[in-house]
């Protein structure tokens, strides 16, 4: 597009201005380098947290384009409006695609992109809305955007160091805040997934500071770089098929209600059970029960392995449908819920739906007092570790997308493989890929049939052996 037709007078000598200070930066860089490289540094490990290796990768405003070279995409595509900077880019790293384009007008590039990144770049925008909705074009449903801009506290200290000639001159800048940038989303058709304080100390001996101190209160107030991640507006998606996974031991008296309660949701409906190790008849009545449903498309494994995790992994593996359910066996949520997920699921509202037990009262024996603590003390430490409101980690009942499973199966070693429950390898994975996490409540019931599997000490303590270690993987990257 005619650049005279995007811009005023005023627009025009902003971008004309600008484009002039980076190549002069561009060619200054070549001779002379600031204490900004310890910023970059730390900005890269956080992105490469953010972004999985061999995705597709577009970086607006890349610069000499080293970022987007360090997160090792399978296709990355830089684009910078400075001359200068597009020609050391490609001398530096031939093995990316470098365009010069103005962030305003992206009509001439063709793709679609896992990953779109703008760092630092929406500081020094004309017009931050027009450059967001010139990325949607780019985006599938399950594209994150990845923004990092600086925040308005630090303005003063930048401008000294500037000063000093410790850092690269900047421009007058937007100083946009965190409030801003959402709802300059919000209007490019953009939906913010969360959002994280990063960097406290950009200077050397900083690892403590930027790594623990600014993810803490207060010092997070005080954090240089703001992040955000976001994700395209849902759309609904068209009857996809559904297979419901039940971990059945010890639930022979549960069998027959759930092949008669379960509802019929999307083009085909599936139910899977893993059995596991019984002690009473389950196997044999779920064989029993399945020539008397004709109707709904039926399997049954059993477990080779133990616990419940071993299992719903063993019913994902084998499971056809698009998307996942988890049902508990033990009927404490019952199956006239599942289409409450699955309505939230197909709409875009989530794309990993939780099972929420904590806000509803529940019936006299549902769940122990003590068991109803430690369930909320947990919820709060997750919602703090995964940057998402988490209200119950513990409740069976989960719903995701069969690809995005596929994804964190594939990413599972970057957790570890020691949770047995296995609601905390989904939750954490889902967190990992930022996708969106959506709390559904639900009546959670008393069980009528069998005793619970879970102990709670045990379990508890295995917990709190879990909170720590998402703490290191997650939280203090």
């Amino acid at each position: 597009m005619n650049q005279s037709l995007l811009f005023d007078e005023a627009g025009k000598l902003y971008q004309q201005t600008r484009i002039q200070h980076w190549d002069k930066i561009a060619v200054k860089r070549d001779s002379w380098q600031g204490m900004g490289r310890w910023y970059h540094k730390r900005l890269t490990e956080i992105y490469k947290f953010l972004v999985s290796p061999n995705q597709r990768i577009l970086e607006i405003g890349c610069g000499i384009g080293n970022l987007i070279s360090q997160l090792n995409p399978s296709h990355g595509v830089g684009i910078d409006f400075s001359a200068e900077m597009i020609t050391r880019a490609k001398k530096q790293n031939p093995h990316i695609e470098y365009h010069q384009l103005n962030a305003h007008d992206l009509s001439t590039l063709t793709g679609e992109f896992d990953s779109i990144i703008f760092s630092d770049t929406i500081n020094d925008l004309w017009d931050v809305q027009r450059a967001l909705e010139q990325v949607k074009k780019f985006c599938k449903p399950h594209t994150r955007i990845i923004l990092n801009f600086y925040s308005h506290l630090w303005q003063f200290p930048l401008a000294i160091a500037q000063t000093l000639n410790l850092a690269s001159p900047l421009l007058s800048q937007n100083w946009l805040t965190v409030e801003d940038v959402n709802n300059l989303l919000r209007l490019s058709g953009f939906e913010t997934i969360r959002n994280s304080q990063e960097v406290l100390f950009p200077l050397p001996l900083g690892g403590f500071a930027n790594r623990y101190l600014v993810k803490l209160f207060p010092f997070n107030n005080f954090a240089l770089s703001n992040f955000i991640v976001a994700r395209p507006m849902p759309t609904p998606a068209n009857q996809p098929s559904v297979s419901v996974v039940v971990a059945a031991r010890n639930e022979e008296g549960n069998i027959k209600n759930i092949f008669e309660r379960l509802p019929k949701m999307g083009s085909k409906t599936e139910l899977i059970f893993v059995e596991g190790h019984s002690k009473d008849n389950t196997y044999q009545t779920i064989l029993d029960e399945i020539p008397l449903h004709p109707t709904t498309p039926s399997l049954v494994f059993q477990q080779t392995g133990i616990g419940k995790a071993d299992a719903i992994r063993l019913g994902f593996e084998k499971a056809s449908g698009d998307i996942l359910m988890i049902l508990d066996a033990d009927l404490t949520v019952p199956p006239e819920d599942l289409p409450r997920f699955y309505e939230a699921i197909t709409s875009g509202t989530g794309e990993f739906i939780n099972g929420v037990r904590l806000v509803y009262p529940m019936e006299k024996q549902a769940m122990q007092t003590l068991n109803f603590i430690g369930n909320k003390l947990f919820s709060m430490a997750f919602s703090w570790l995964l940057g998402q409101p988490i209200k119950d980690t513990l409740c069976g009942t989960k719903v995701l997308w069969r690809k995005d499973y596929e994804q964190i199966a594939a990413n599972r070693s970057y957790f570890g493989d020691f949770d047995p429950f296995g609601d905390f390898d989904l939750i954490f994975g889902a967190a990992k890929l930022n996708k969106k996490i959506v709390d559904l409540p639900i009546r959670y019931r008393e069980r009528v049939y069998g005793t619970t599997n879970i102990s709670r000490w045990k379990h508890g303590l295995l917990l709190l052996r879990m909170v720590a270690f998402a703490a290191r993987r997650i939280k203090f990257v």
